[in-house]
């Protein structure tokens, strides 16, 4: 990185290198450049280096990210490597500016709307949580079947009736939705949703969702009880 700057010193003594924007023509298809099993590792990434921000540290070497995270520190210079020239041997990482590449590779500055179907207990403990705005999503209304639910509001978003999904989405233009309905309906659901054009789908209806038709939405399974055998599994192992 012949062009770079330095920067001054870290709170660990260590100099740091002012990555060096991408070329014209190259920010737009940085996502493209990544690789799925990259991707599934990049939130955490971000999470670790939110942390480190908030904490007002703005360098750090693979090294210390490595024992931070319990992670391998060529695996994340391999990983952090698909973003350019972001670091250098000997100096580390600006956190704040990889911070900001990877939130834009995962879409935080996208100004992403999401809608929740589904107003029961989950739908409710999703919509009370904060995690939407802090990764850049902002929740617009929920949608249940339910005339008790209909019409009020749970963590300020209005719970809407069902058959209003399309016209909505017409409207709005969300492109998230989270789907917390009963498994029966979830197929069907998705399916509306797909074709009113909302591009991705947060399925936590306990099944696998098929939208053949639908090449560009995408979808994204999420089976709690899944982890819940792992974790079952860990107690065990480590009972031997």
């Amino acid at each position: 990185m012949a062009n770079a700057k330095k920067l001054n010193q870290n709170k660990n003594g260590e100099e740091a290198v002012r990555p060096v924007a991408l070329p014209v023509g190259e920010e737009s298809d940085l996502r493209a450049r990544v690789s799925p099993v990259v991707v599934r590792r990049l939130p955490r990434y971000h999470r670790y280096l939110g942390e480190l921000l908030r904490e007002g540290i703005y360098r750090i070497s693979s090294a210390e990210l490595s024992k931070m995270m319990e992670v391998n520190a060529s695996q994340i210079r391999q990983d952090l490597n698909c973003f350019g020239g972001f670091g250098q041997q000997g100096y580390g990482y600006n956190v704040k500016f990889l911070y900001g590449k990877i939130g834009e590779v995962l879409g935080t500055e996208d100004g992403y709307r999401a809608v929740i179907v589904g107003a029961g207990n989950l739908g409710r403990a999703l919509a009370a949580s904060h995690m939407f705005e802090r990764r850049g999503i902002e929740r617009i209304a929920m949608f249940d079947v339910d005339p008790a639910v209909v019409g009020r509001t749970v963590s300020d978003l209005p719970v809407l009736d069902v058959s209003e999904l399309e016209s909505f989405c017409a409207r709005e233009k969300p492109e998230i939705a989270v789907l917390t309905v009963p498994k029966e309906a979830a197929q069907d659901v998705a399916a509306r949703l797909a074709k009113a054009g909302v591009r991705g789908i947060w399925n936590f209806a306990n099944m696998e969702l098929k939208l053949d038709g639908y090449p560009d939405v995408y979808v994204l399974n999420v089976h709690l009880g899944d982890s819940l055998m792992v974790l079952s599994y860990g107690i065990r192992s480590r009972m031997k």
